[in-house]
């Protein structure tokens, strides 16, 4: 990382400063993270009461968690590379004013294709987002600290997933979807006052340190990180998606919340882990990660029908995968220099890959061989991800 760079454009207060977390502004960056994955996946918890308002199946309504991931997937790259030479600041607020304008058309409208259209460009706001938090993180502070506070930065997601969501479905069935994607709004202008107050401005790249893609995916180590990132989101979502039909071999489909609960509960605990330990144990942690999520597919081939089982290694599991983004970030970030946002960009891609893929693959192991083929396939992803791991000297 270019420290210099990140000197001349922060006040003599702030570079003093950069030996120590930057909290308030690190947990700015992770409330943003927080509102994306919520403003992401709030639709497929009220599909029933949006489907009725709009006057479309619950079907359609899905569309609007698709187009989400397509504005991301299709966004990321092109966007990130395009705005490369802008201030920082400013280019994030308005990644972030970006939820503001389209959670209100969402809230307001009583049109599906409005509507649909307004997921698709919350979807591109995403992409640059994702694209900009890790570098943006690392940035404000000294390198000793870039994993733990991409770690920080990260911790929205988690978050988001394990108890936004949830929150989120409770309140639009007690206030209604409209009014829930309303507060969204009304969350995402106070975030950008925090983030103008707390949140530091940094200059874009010059252009003559500006690689393109190729030069980017050539450096050491982004490949390696990209295929552990594909490998294991994928084999994460073949689960994740079908965890429902995945508990009914052990009788214990009616419990799909508890096994859930204790997936995010154990991913919180792997935060915390992570951010002490990620920036000196950083490929030790990824070794763990991939190991301990390899152990519990396997355990899974020969226990699936065991509840006791299920729970100790969907445990196991939430430990394996919590702190995987700040894993993989920051060991984007240090390999990528000062091309952290064009990689982070790639990172967001081969992400929404994976899931759009695990989402595709689950589906076709479901309906081809039943729940028991899933464990073999997630096994062969994770022993994959590991070997590149363990064979890849630039992950450190």
């Amino acid at each position: 990382m270019n420290d210099s760079c990140v000197l001349s454009d922060s006040p003599p207060h702030r570079a003093a400063s950069r030996d120590r977390l930057p909290l308030s502004g690190l947990l700015a960056l992770a409330t943003a993270g927080f509102i994306t994955i919520l403003t992401e996946a709030m639709p497929a918890g009220l599909l029933p009461q949006m489907g009725a308002d709009l006057g479309v199946s619950e079907a359609l309504v899905g569309q609007l968690v698709t187009l989400y991931a397509i504005g991301s997937l299709l966004a990321a790259i092109p966007l990130t590379i395009a705005t490369r030479g802008w201030r920082r600041r400013p280019l994030l607020l308005i990644a972030i004013g970006g939820f503001a304008l389209v959670n209100s058309i969402t809230a307001f409208s009583n049109d599906y294709l409005l509507t649909l259209i307004a997921r698709l460009f919350a979807g591109v706001f995403a992409g640059l987002l994702w694209a900009l938090l890790a570098g943006y993180a690392s940035r404000m502070v000294a390198p000793h600290l870039q994993g733990r506070a991409i770690a920080v930065a990260m911790l929205g997601a988690p978050l988001a997933l394990s108890l936004g969501v949830p929150a989120g479905t409770f309140l639009g069935t007690a206030v209604g979807w409209r009014l829930s994607f309303a507060i969204m709004t009304g969350l995402t202008i106070v975030l950008l006052a925090w983030v103008r107050w707390q949140v530091p401005d940094f200059a874009g790249q010059s252009a003559e340190k500006r690689l393109g893609l190729r030069q980017v995916l050539a450096l050491p180590g982004i490949r390696p990180v990209l295929f552990v990132t594909f490998t294991y989101v994928l084999a994460h979502n073949i689960l994740y998606t079908y965890i429902a039909p995945f508990l009914v071999p052990a009788g214990i489909a009616a419990d799909i919340d508890r096994v859930l609960l204790v997936f995010g509960l154990a991913a919180l605990l792997s935060i915390w882990i992570v951010g002490v330990l990620i920036d000196k144990r950083l490929r030790q942690l990824l070794i763990i990660s991939c190991t301990l999520f390899a152990f519990s597919a396997l355990a899974l081939v020969f226990w699936i029908s065991s509840a006791g089982v299920i729970y100790t290694t969907v445990a196991l599991w939430g430990l394996a995968f919590g702190g995987l983004a700040a894993l993989l970030q920051t060991a984007l970030a240090k390999s990528a220099g000062d091309s952290a946002d064009a990689a982070q960009s790639m990172l967001v891609t081969v992400w929404n890959l994976g899931i759009a893929g695990g989402g595709l693959a689950g589906g076709i192991l479901l309906q081809g061989m039943g729940v028991t083929s899933f464990p073999w396939a997630v096994a062969t992803l994770l022993l994959l991800a590991l070997l590149t791991t363990l064979r890849t000297k630039h992950i450190h």
